[in-house]
């Protein structure tokens, strides 16, 4: 085990040895028996924060507190049929507008674009001079 590897140890789990992962507590122990000085120095380094955090203790929320908190909660289904009915109808309203937009597309669209939505046959294009670009301009004729 490495200096880097027992210091990252020590940060996330502790100065105990014993509640590090039981993977690397062997070697950990290796390493402290090797390096008996800086090991002392960095499993205090974490004892001291260990300290700190388990003399932390939760208190327990008042009575009055607790009333209170119950008291705003919210009470059952109260309110979900009506934002049942807002969300239905948001998503017909959506529907709606997407089916009048398709509705204004088929009206609003050349007959040719009709056509091919239809899967009809368009008839054979006599006049294809659009196609080709004008004389004195680059892909001329």
């Amino acid at each position: 085990m490495t200096e880097e590897r027992f210091r990252t140890l020590a940060d996330a789990h502790g100065g105990d040895i014993g509640r590090w992962p039981a993977a690397d507590q062997a070697a950990a122990r290796a390493f402290a028996a090797g390096q008996a000085m800086l090991a002392a120095q960095i499993l205090a380094e974490a004892g001291r924060l260990d300290v700190l955090l388990f003399a932390d203790r939760a208190v327990a929320p008042s009575a009055e507190l607790r009333e209170a908190i119950i008291a705003r909660a919210p009470t059952g289904r109260a309110g979900r049929p009506r934002r049942w009915a807002m969300g239905a109808g948001l998503g017909l309203g959506l529907a709606a507008a997407c089916a009048a937009g398709v509705a204004a597309g088929v009206l609003l669209a050349p007959p040719s674009v009709v056509r091919l939505l239809a899967g009809a046959p368009s008839p054979p294009a006599d006049d294809v001079s659009g196609l080709v670009a004008p004389a004195g301009q680059a892909g001329g004729v």
